[in-house]
């Protein structure tokens, strides 16, 4: 995925089971943001910034939707826990991860594996791809989108 394209239609599945997509959201820019998996730190870092974030993120318009391969079990777990204030889907095919780019090879102590590149996409209104955040700032990540968002 790159700046100037269009998003995939499909999303992943919400915690009743409901398959999102992006027609859903017809009309609306959008934050989609792919991370690795629920209650690490890292994880948890970003979600909770986006949380305390979310009132700004969304008056300048924006829907935000948090993508890993984590179970809908497990995404309402996690946002009943951390008091999480947007939509979290599951992708536990890997199939959006993939269809986005960021299902790709990871190093970790001296190990290669398959997993989540934490990546972050802002669209416009009409889905189209408008900036890429592939180097997160965890800690920071709603004042990392609304300095790109509010230009």
């Amino acid at each position: 995925m790159n700046i100037g394209d269009k998003i995939p239609e499909i999303f992943g599945t919400d915690d009743a089971g409901r398959t999102v997509t992006a027609s859903d959201f017809k009309g609306k820019p959008l934050i989609i943001y792919f991370y690795p998996k629920d209650n690490t730190p890292g994880c948890t870092a970003e979600a909770c910034s986006i949380r305390d974030g979310y009132e700004q993120l969304t008056a300048s318009g924006y829907t935000v939707i948090g993508i890993s391969k984590d179970s809908p079990a497990s995404h309402l777990r996690f946002r009943e826990k951390f008091n999480l204030n947007f939509i979290l889907l599951s992708d536990t095919s890997t199939e959006v991860n993939q269809a986005f780019g960021v299902w790709q090879k990871k190093k970790m102590a001296g190990r290669e594996y398959m997993g989540t590149v934490r990546t972050t996409f802002i669209t416009d209104a009409d889905h189209t791809v408008t900036h890429i955040i592939k180097k997160v700032d965890t800690k920071n990540a709603a004042t990392q989108l609304l300095d790109i968002i509010n230009g």
